[in-house]
């Protein structure tokens, strides 16, 4: 009886609009989700082990560039607050995971980051609560590691507690798809369980989208990103052919794409950047091969994907080779550190493994991004760099410029004009006797 007591309180909660949401990690897709929530008057703890990330929100500072201070406020003045201290997970009803899963060194899924964090919240889990990950994973995760770990602590989904995976499907940068627009795919361990997590999530997100399981929703995240993937790693191969056939690849592409019925336009860069698409169909192969498959298809447009910053990097030491100059030494300057236009997302942006390959060429590499004025601390690289201001005098000074994100913000007339030569990976700047597309 204590059991189904503790369930219908929760749904006495939601109906009530009363429960309090905890969301743990607060970066690009934590964060939007937590005041996405606070904005329709719910209670939203959020949760992180930065500490400077929690003292910057308790301040009421920004530090993700489309959420804006005023927003913070508003959330601080429906009761959110930001905390390192995990014990609070008791206070909390409805549990949201949206910290990363990134690869390790083999390119083998990093489950480390989820693992913690539910080490760090199941001391403080309690009846009632529902417990939902968002982190992208292999089909099987939420059963095969998430259930088992509230077993251990006498958890049952659908009888004392709830068990969902809902895939986070955050744009950055994207005007016309924000957190409440996007559809929301849910599966969950059992009926109630599932019926529990749309419950939760239509209080902040217009669409529901149930699925039959947890394992359903965790390969649509993949396929989706998987499709990318493929498309991007085909235009990107598309683009080295034309290449060296002398053709332009974007003018192609514009032409396809005037058929009405059966293609989509994709179109190529200087590789795969953001948590997502460079890292996601990995979580597939991985998995597939204990089922005895071999995805050779998608690890081959994984392969094409990850060689593009070395045919960037080609294509500079050539374009400097023609004028008679050696890349070692040279001046460069790259023109975008986010991994897509007019964010300030670095997450694996190619931008980075660009500057890194030039820095291993002996280059002396510089960077120019308006909305990354100083070189994040990452993982696996770390340059003491800040943007450099793109001006009449600052442009000439380099022997190359490498167009690696086009942000809007980018004054490409000046550039055109003053830059001696251009690397161009996106195809933003026309056909002009200093640029050479890549």
């Amino acid at each position: 009886m204590q059991q189904i007591d503790s369930l219908a309180a929760l749904r006495e909660k939601i109906a009530r609009k009363t429960l309090v949401v905890g969301v743990y990690g607060l970066g690009y897709v934590g964060l939007p989700l937590a005041l996405r929530f606070a904005e329709e008057g719910i209670r939203v703890i959020g949760f992180d082990i930065d500490a400077d990330k929690v003292r910057q929100l308790e301040a009421g500072e920004s530090y993700i560039e489309r959420i804006l201070p005023v927003q913070l406020q508003q959330a601080r003045a429906q009761g959110f607050v930001a905390t390192t201290d995990f014990a609070r997970t008791a206070e909390a009803d409805a549990l949201i995971i949206c910290v990363p899963t990134p690869l390790n060194r083999y390119r083998e899924p990093d489950l480390s980051f989820v693992q913690d964090t539910l080490d760090a919240l199941l001391p403080w889990f309690r009846s009632g609560q529902l417990l939902s990950l968002e982190s992208t994973t292999w089909p099987g995760t939420t059963e095969e590691v998430l259930r088992p770990m509230l077993a251990g602590r006498g958890f049952v989904p659908g009888q004392n507690c709830a068990l969902v995976f809902s895939p986070e499907r955050e744009d950055p940068g994207n005007p016309d798809y924000g957190t409440r627009d996007i559809p929301k795919v849910i599966g969950g361990l059992t009926p109630v369980c599932l019926a529990l997590g749309q419950s939760v999530y239509a209080l902040a997100i217009r669409q529901m989208v149930p699925v039959s399981s947890p394992k359903v929703a965790e390969m649509a995240k993949l396929l989706e990103n998987i499709h990318r993937a493929v498309n991007i790693g085909l235009v990107n191969e598309m683009k080295i052919v034309a290449d060296r056939m002398g053709i332009d690849i974007h003018e192609v592409i514009r032409a396809a794409a005037t058929k009405p019925f059966g293609f989509v336009p994709y179109y190529p860069g200087p590789g795969l950047g953001g948590h997502c698409i460079p890292i996601d169909p990995f979580y597939l192969t991985w998995k597939a091969r204990e089922y005895g498959i071999n995805t050779r298809f998608i690890e081959l447009a994984g392969e094409i994907n990850h060689y593009m910053p070395r045919w960037v990097v080609e294509k500079v030491g050539e374009a400097l080779n023609n004028r008679g100059q050696a890349l070692k030494g040279s001046r460069i300057l790259v023109l975008g550190l986010a991994y897509k236009r007019n964010i300030d997302d670095t997450r694996e942006s190619p931008a980075v493994e660009i500057i890194s390959l030039l820095l291993e060429k002996g280059a002396c590499v510089d960077y120019s991004d308006p909305h990354v004025p100083v070189f994040p601390h990452k993982r696996d690289y770390h340059f003491d760099l800040q943007s450099v201001a793109l001006t009449e005098s600052s442009l000439p000074v380099y022997d190359c410029l490498v167009l690696a994100t086009d942000h809007d913000r980018f004054d490409y007339a000046l550039i055109a004009r003053e830059a001696r030569l251009i690397v161009d990976t996106r195809g933003r700047l026309g056909n002009q006797p200093n640029v050479v597309r890549a």
